[in-house]
């Protein structure tokens, strides 16, 4: 991580407000000199928040490191939003805006396997199966990223042209339950947005491709959201010596996959509504020659299996909808014995 990480933040903030070149000069060389010097504390906030990563909604720990460190430096700090969120507010010495940041905190399960000192250890149970905890995706940075941020945003109270908003949001990553909201409109529905109301958010999401030190952004989306599908195939058992003698959901679900495929290849226009279409588990029978009996493609709580794609609006919600049950069908409608398909989707949400 570079000391570019929070001046962007800053340079973001300012450019909002009225300057003159020679303000502009002073102000940047003040906010340099800023994040150079919590540039180490950075990295070790870091590095301790990815060696004791968290899953969505259980973020107690690093909540706890980002609100003591928000309270120390004058911030109105506002705990357990959305049960481990934190929002804080600063205002700034001068007339202005109010200007949110955001980022998120959870980790993944997923299990650590590089050879470094402050590498995850941390074990859990996901789904039903034992799993480690990783920051797989750059969350631990974030975090990091905006608690030195809002270090150099007090340091220069005096100097902010407004309000500075912190949101550090749980559950980014998603939750086991389908019942449960994730953390981002979580938050909303407890107030996160108001009292203050930001007239802009902005965040950001560190990338392995880019060279450090550079910042991409674009207008419109640039992240793709998500939806994720689950698929329950149900066949008759037999043994595994007599295929002939049942209907085997195995195949029949590997026929789906391949199907599901030709959505993206053949039938949707990714040139004008880019997305991406992913299986990434299937769990099926137990051994060789048990009774096959069920075999689920997807699990539709863990992100595994996703829709990923940059608009989404309520048509393309109910094509959807429409595609990948007709893949389904399709597959079934060829076999001779009777199979029952039992489908579950993760409600569609139209973002405006």
């Amino acid at each position: 991580m570079k000391s570019l990480m929070p001046i962007s933040l800053l340079a973001l903030f300012a450019s909002i407000a009225e300057y003159t070149p020679g303000d502009a000069d002073t102000l940047r060389d003040t906010i340099d000199q800023q994040t150079k010097a919590v540039e180490s504390k950075m990295i070790a906030w870091r590095r301790d928040i990815h060696q004791n990563p968290e899953l969505g909604f259980l973020e107690v720990r690093a909540s706890a490191l980002v609100a003591q460190h928000l309270k120390a430096l004058g911030y109105e700090v506002r705990e357990k939003v959305a049960q481990t969120g934190v929002v804080a507010v600063l205002k700034g010495g001068k007339p202005g805006p109010v200007v949110a940041f955001r980022a998120d905190m959870d980790a993944l399960p997923l299990t650590e396997e590089v050879d470094l000192p402050f590498a995850s250890k941390v074990k859990t149970r996901w789904q039903g199966r034992e799993t480690g905890v990783m920051h797989a995706c750059g969350h631990d940075a974030h975090t990091a990223i905006l608690m030195a941020a809002a270090e150099v945003f007090a340091k220069m109270r005096s100097e902010l042209p407004g309000t500075v908003k912190l949101i550090f949001q749980p559950a980014e990553e998603g939750v086991q339950s389908a019942n449960q909201l994730g953390g981002a409109l979580s938050m909303i529905r407890e107030g996160a947005l108001t009292d203050p109301r930001p007239e802009a958010i902005f965040g950001l999401h560190v990338t392995a491709p880019g060279p450090s030190g550079t910042i991409f952004y674009r207008a419109g989306g640039y992240m793709a959201g998500a939806n994720n599908f689950r698929i329950t195939v149900k066949g008759r058992g037999t043994h595994g010596a007599r295929p002939w003698a049942g209907v085997d959901p195995i195949v029949l679900a590997a026929q789906i996959v391949l199907g599901l495929q030709t959505i993206e290849s053949r039938q949707v226009d990714v040139t004008s509504d880019p997305s991406v279409l992913t299986v990434g588990m299937f769990n099926a029978g137990s051994r060789a020659f048990d009774e096959k009996v069920e075999s689920t493609i997807v699990d539709s709580h863990d992100g595994a299996n996703q829709i990923q794609h940059l608009h989404w609006d309520m048509e393309t919600s109910h094509e959807w909808e429409s595609l990948i049950p007709t893949i389904c069908a399709n597959v079934l409608s060829r076999q001779s014995m009777p199979v029952t398909l039992a489908r579950k989707f993760l409600k569609f949400t139209t973002w405006r």
